[in-house]
């Protein structure tokens, strides 16, 4: 079943800002894409009447720094949030919310959404997610929706676009876990890395052409090291894990799509001269928490283990995860890496944010200088 989504119009009056005085841009606002790892609430609003339980929607999610659940995929704060905090910058809101202040930016990631269509995973019977199309291409066209309140002529738009700044995604890692999911093996998984980095390549060629000067587009978490993949894909062979605790084949799908991820992004740059494309790392910044979790303030013992979820080798069960009635959390969520088995903590992402605007898990940083 497909679900048509609504359009919802949006009312926003467009503010011009002055330089925020600690960072070295002046952007007119942030547009952000992608899944759970940038979703501020626009799944939760999709998914009332769909599903009949929201984890999202529930406590202990939003715990840390909102007291409640916003929709967001961890206890607090993402690396989106921590980038308009760092401008000076209100939250950006989601799409699908109504009565919103649109002046500073739009956030359109959904969490569960892929780079590619639906159509794509239903014709491989792949299934297991909300059966409603938000892919890359879907999140495009919510933003095309929104342009003409935000500019009216080609130049006018050219103009204010130059000044924004896009971030696009995560977005991969929900099409090689949706295919695992599914039964389908690692090789097949990573038989989709060419068309989802061509995807994300033709979303950020179609920004730059319309004026976009400042994109970030992030790559994959370690796949291998995500305690929901530990847990499902759990092997009796210790030749199976790396030094770390991860699943060394699983490793691959990350860091293949980002090898391909940066040769794109590369690529772009050559192209565009103009522009400032930042490829941004996740992969990296995770396993430095895992080999070294003090030196980030990770004080747990075992840095695979999960802050919120209802027992297990990780602590990540499927048939209890986090948000489910009864399913506890830790007391010091600063002290985890991950929060619930997918997601990481408000803690991790906070020190990712600032490595992405400042380095070094950002090439270029976001606040370094123009070309």
């Amino acid at each position: 079943m497909t679900i048509s989504l609504p359009c919802f119009l949006l009312f926003a009056s467009l503010l011009v800002i002055t330089r925020a005085h600690n960072t070295d841009q002046n952007f007119n606002a942030i547009f952000s894409f992608g899944n759970s790892l940038a979703d501020p609430g626009n799944f939760i609003r999709l998914a009332r009447g769909v599903l009949p339980y929201d984890v999202f929607e529930h406590l202990p999610y939003g715990v840390t720094y909102f007291g409640q659940p916003t929709g967001r995929a961890s206890d607090g704060r993402l690396v989106i949030d921590f980038i308009a905090q760092d401008q000076d910058f209100p939250l950006i809101p989601p799409y699908l919310s109504q009565g919103q202040n649109f002046s500073k930016g739009v956030n359109f990631a959904v969490i569960g959404a892929p780079a590619l269509s639906l159509d794509f995973f239903q014709q491989r019977n792949i299934t297991g997610f909300l059966p409603v199309d938000t892919s890359l291409n879907v999140q495009l066209g919510w933003f095309e929706q929104l342009k003409p309140l935000l500019c009216n002529t080609t130049q006018s738009c050219q103009d204010y676009f130059s000044k924004c700044l896009f971030v696009l995604g995560e977005f991969g890692g929900n099409d090689y876990n949706l295919a695992l999911f599914s039964g389908k093996s690692v090789s097949e998984a990573k038989s989709y890395i060419p068309v989802v980095i061509d995807t994300i390549r033709q979303a950020a060629e179609s920004l730059l052409k319309q004026g976009a000067l400042h994109i970030v587009i992030p790559g994959n978490f370690p796949t291998g090291c995500i305690p929901i993949l530990l847990t499902i894909f759990a092997s009796k062979n210790k030749l199976d894990y790396d030094n770390l605790g991860c699943l060394k084949e699983y490793n691959t799908i990350g860091f293949d799509h980002d090898t391909k991820l940066k040769e794109m992004v590369a690529q772009l740059q050559n192209t565009y001269p103009q522009a400032k494309i930042s490829y941004a790392d996740y992969y990296e910044p995770v396993i430095q928490f895992l080999q070294n979790p003090m030196k980030f303030g990770f004080t747990v013992n075992d840095p695979l283990q999960i802050c919120c979820g209802g027992g297990g080798p990780y602590n990540y069960n499927p048939n209890a995860t986090c948000g489910q009635p009864g399913v506890p959390a830790c007391s010091n969520p600063l002290s985890y890496v991950n929060w619930d088995g997918i997601h990481l903590t408000e803690a991790a992402y906070r020190i990712i944010a600032t490595g992405w605007l400042k380095g070094p898990y950002a090439y270029p940083p976001i606040l370094s200088g123009y070309h």
